[in-house]
C-alpha cells in the first residue's frame, strides 16, 4: 500500500535531519504524551483503581507516542506492530531502570527527602530516555540502508584545522 508522493517527500525530510533534530522532536512528543497521560491518569483514578489507570493510560500513551515517532521524530511513516513491540519492550526496560534507581536509593538512603527522590526519579529518566531514543533511531525505526554510522574519529587534517 502506497503512503503517497506528500507523504513519502515528507517523511524523507524527516528521516535526512540530523540525530539533535530528531531528539528535540522525540523529547517534544514524549514529553507531551506523558504530560497528557498526567492528566489522564488524574482523571481516571477517580472511576477506577489507580494500578488498573496507570496500566490502561501507559499501553495508550506508549501507542501513541510509538505512532508519534515512527511519523515524525523518525520520519517512517505509520508504526507496525513489530515496531510497537519493540518499542514496547524498550519502554518496560526504562521502566525497570527507573523503578531500579528509585528502589536503590530507598536501600542506600532510605531516609531520602523528596527532593533527592525526585533528582534521582528524574535523572534515571533522562538516562532511560536518551538511551530509549538511541534503540528507537538505531534499530527499531531504521530503513534498510539508513543506519546512521556510528561517529569516527576526526581526521588528522581536521584536527589541525581546529588548532
Amino acid at each position: 500500500m502506497s503512503r503517497g508522493k506528500h507523504t513519502d517527500e515528507a517523511a524523507g525530510r524527516v528521516a535526512k535531519s540530523g540525530s539533535i533534530a530528531a531528539f528535540a522532536r522525540f523529547v517534544a512528543f514524549g514529553g507531551g504524551t506523558g504530560i497528557a497521560s498526567s492528566g489522564a491518569l488524574v482523571v481516571l483514578t477517580g472511576t477506577m483503581p489507580i494500578a488498573v489507570a496507570n496500566a490502561f493510560v501507559t499501553v495508550i500513551s506508549t501507542v501513541a507516542a510509538t505512532e508519534l515517532h515512527s511519523r515524525y521524530t523518525f520520519g517512517g511513516g505509520r508504526a507496525g506492530l513489530r515496531a510497537h513491540g519493540q518499542s514496547a519492550l524498550s519502554a518496560v526496560v526504562a521502566y525497570l531502570f527507573t523503578t531500579a534507581a528509585v528502589l536503590g536509593l530507598h536501600t542506600v538512603a532510605p531516609g531520602a527527602g523528596v527532593l533527592v527522590q525526585q533528582g534521582v526519579y528524574l535523572g534515571a529518566s533522562g538516562l532511560a530516555g536518551i538511551g530509549r531514543f538511541a534503540v528507537l533511531r538505531l534499530f527499531v525505526f531504521t530503513r534498510p540502508g539508513t543506519r546512521p554510522r556510528p561517529v569516527r574519529a576526526l581526521a588528522r587534517a581536521q584536527v589541525i584545522a581546529a588548532a
